[in-house]
């Protein structure tokens, strides 16, 4: 163990956190979504697994040590709730809560629809997924500077 570094994160999660620049893309997805297949096509190539933890536990975890982009309209993305595109999951505010406590500020989360979101992941530096049992647990988080 290491000091001030939350447990939660694991080795491999830790060494794509730290290949990552600025503007890259991380995932972070409950257990529903296809993150094998998609994680095949992102830039790191392979599933993380974060075992036994939920998104929320995660996201602070890694907002602990995640800047996300300033440069961006909106850091954040998430998928949309099919065929409702006003639809709302519990998760959505969540997470909202935690992205705007890390950073301090109001963060803008976009939505995405459910194909859209997929392509977009695959465009993501690397998939971590957790436990969570969902629905609509996916959110793609833009790295910015410290």
């Amino acid at each position: 163990m290491l000091r001030g570094i939350d447990p939660v994160l694991n080795a491999e999660l830790m060494h794509a956190l730290m290949l990552m620049g600025h503007g890259d893309q991380l995932v972070l997805c409950d257990i529903n979504h296809p993150a094998q297949t998609i994680a095949r096509h992102t830039t790191y190539s392979r599933l993380i697994d974060v075992s036994g933890c939920g998104l929320e536990r995660l996201a602070e975890a890694v907002l602990k040590l995640f800047p996300l982009d300033t440069f961006a309209d909106a850091p954040v993305k998430r998928m949309q709730v099919v065929g409702d595109v006003a639809g709302q999951a519990p998760i959505f505010a969540t997470i909202q809560k935690v992205i705007d406590q890390a950073e301090g500020r109001s963060v803008q989360m976009e939505a995405l629809e459910r194909f859209t979101f997929y392509e977009e992941a695959k465009k993501s530096f690397a998939i971590v997924r957790t436990s969570d049992p969902g629905p609509y647990g996916c959110f793609i988080f833009s790295k910015g500077v410290i």
